[in-house]
């Protein structure tokens, strides 16, 4: 009965570990990650979930060390053509919602990599809210094969 206590606590740690949350007044941002490249690449992609707890808000801006800009991007089909599109305004969080930034939807498109995004790291992201403030978080880099869906 103890081994079995054990056991299902560290798997609740584990699980708890691997779905990191920050938060910053009202506003979670879930389980940041980014999907690894490969050397050369000059673009990556972070995904992640915003939840707001509290009046409405808007993510205006992000910043990575690990490229020369960091934009947030929405991608989305016009028929059989991909189309991407910088948000220069940011995305609206409205109050008491979760935005998902996600593979074929919303992301924050790293810009210029200075190095590849390699599996097992953590990269260091600033965010910026329009009225919640600025707030640090480190993206997971998982599996270049990490399907578009995320699960937490």
């Amino acid at each position: 009965m103890i081994k079995l206590a054990i056991a299902t606590a560290l798997s609740l740690f584990t699980l708890v570990c691997s779905a990191h949350e920050y938060k910053l007044g009202n506003i979670r941002i879930v389980h940041p990650w980014a999907r690894a490249t490969l050397p050369g690449a000059q673009t990556g992609g972070v995904y992640l979930q915003l939840r707001n707890d509290g009046a409405a808000d808007r993510l205006v801006s992000a910043k990575a060390e690990v490229a020369e800009a960091a934009e947030i991007h929405v991608m989305s089909m016009d028929g059989n053509v991909m189309q991407m599109r910088k948000l220069d305004k940011g995305v609206e969080l409205p109050a008491g919602q979760t935005v998902e930034f996600k593979s074929g939807g919303l992301h924050i498109m790293l810009v210029s990599l200075k190095a590849p995004l390699k599996e097992g790291s953590m990269i260091p992201l600033r965010l910026r809210f329009e009225k919640a403030g600025e707030v640090s978080v480190d993206v997971k880099v998982e599996s270049l094969t990490k399907g578009g869906e995320h699960q937490h």
